[in-house]
């Protein structure tokens, strides 16, 4: 029969416990995090989305593989005409989640939130919008 645990060694072991689960939820959100947690933590201002997508494009160095406006490289798709060849839910998944599309892609999904995907949206729509 176990001898019972002492009081400190009881309350150690649950903050032990507490801190594991904390560490846990941490990694998850880090590395798997909900859409309702990026939406919380990754708001983009969607009062001008054309300029807000250009800004993201920017910081997501979208450029360093596709071909947008006329600037970058062409190691992924061109995205000149995008809106042209996909719908606007096509593309919207498609920055959602990048492997649930086309499960052996090499685009990684940037845990985008939703604004960030419309603001993304519309700046791939006034790109290749007509010029007047």
């Amino acid at each position: 029969m176990a001898a019972p645990q002492s009081p400190p060694a009881a309350s150690s072991r649950r903050r032990l416990i507490g801190l594991l689960l904390l560490l846990a939820v941490a990694v998850w959100l880090l590395f798997f995090p909900p859409r309702w947690w990026l939406n919380m933590t990754k708001p983009a201002d969607l009062s001008d989305p054309g300029a807000t997508g250009a800004a993201l494009v920017a910081e997501y160095d979208c450029r360093r593989c596709h071909l947008i406006d006329g600037q970058g490289k062409v190691k992924g798709p061109s995205l000149a005409g995008v809106t042209e060849r996909l719908d606007a839910v096509s593309l919207r998944l498609w920055l959602r989640d990048p492997s649930a599309v086309k499960g052996r892609t090499s685009m990684p999904n940037s845990h985008l939130s939703d604004s960030e995907i419309e603001a993304l949206v519309a700046y791939l729509i006034a790109t290749d919008a007509p010029e007047e």
